[in-house]
């Protein structure tokens, strides 16, 4: 059954956004009386349709999320590798999503163009949210400076190549009882040393994630299958 994300609701007929009725109407071909599933304040619902313009509560369904907040710190990538990670990170319940220019990075932000990406990337997670059934979408900010990254609560992780670090399973398993975690990866090329170094003196801690090296956009999907794992109820 289809899902969506509703912007208001007024007693127990929810508003949607214009595409998400376009969708209802041309896309799915839906019919009035016909059922979908509608979020509203991190709340799941069972409605009905029951005119173009309005869709009906029937009653609320049960909606489950990851039980700890998940943020994914990424350096900018190539389109399609963004692409890629923002669906892939949302369907496996991540909670924000904080970009940053790495020394390393290929792409670098375009502040006079912020806000047109900012957007598209976050019709992905809606849509990706909607996909897996979802009651949150994940937020996406950008940070011009590595240093509030100081300022996250929570168990900080940095993906780290260096062979002295720590192992990924024994952080996660001497960190069952928190309640965040905030996740570091590093662009094409990784980290530079002295980069590296600053980020772990701003409280991360540097994990290394097998014997093997992984592509960049396969980290973060690694990173959350892993966490989904260890902390599935």
């Amino acid at each position: 059954m289809q899902r969506y994300f509703a912007l208001n609701k007024e007693n127990s007929i929810f508003t949607l956004r214009e595409d998400d009725y376009y969708h209802i109407k041309v896309v799915m071909r839906l019919k009035i009386g016909e059922k979908v599933e509608v979020v509203y304040n991190n709340e799941a619902y069972l409605c009905k349709i029951i005119d173009d313009y309005n869709i009906e509560e029937i009653e609320k369904i049960e909606s489950r999320e990851l039980n700890i907040s998940t943020t994914l710190i990424l350096p900018l990538l190539k389109e399609q590798k963004m692409d890629l990670i923002l669906q892939k990170a949302t369907e496996l319940g991540l909670s924000e999503i904080i970009l940053f220019n790495a020394k390393r990075s290929i792409i670098r932000f375009d502040e006079n163009k912020e806000n047109k990406k900012l957007e598209r990337w976050a019709r992905i997670c809606k849509e990706a949210a909607e996909q897996s059934k979802r009651c949150t979408i994940p937020k996406i900010s950008f940070e011009k400076n590595i240093k509030e990254f100081a300022n996250l609560d929570g168990l900080k992780l940095i993906c780290s190549t260096v062979e002295d670090t720590n192992n990924l399973k024994k952080v996660l398993q001497s960190s069952k009882k928190c309640v965040k975690i905030n996740m570091i990866v590093g662009p094409e090329g990784g980290f530079e040393p002295n980069e590296e170094r600053s980020i772990i003196d701003l409280g991360f801690i540097p994990v290394t994630l097998g014997n093997t090296i992984m592509r960049v956009e396969t980290v973060p999907i690694f990173l959350l299958s892993v966490l989904n794992y260890e902390y599935m109820e």
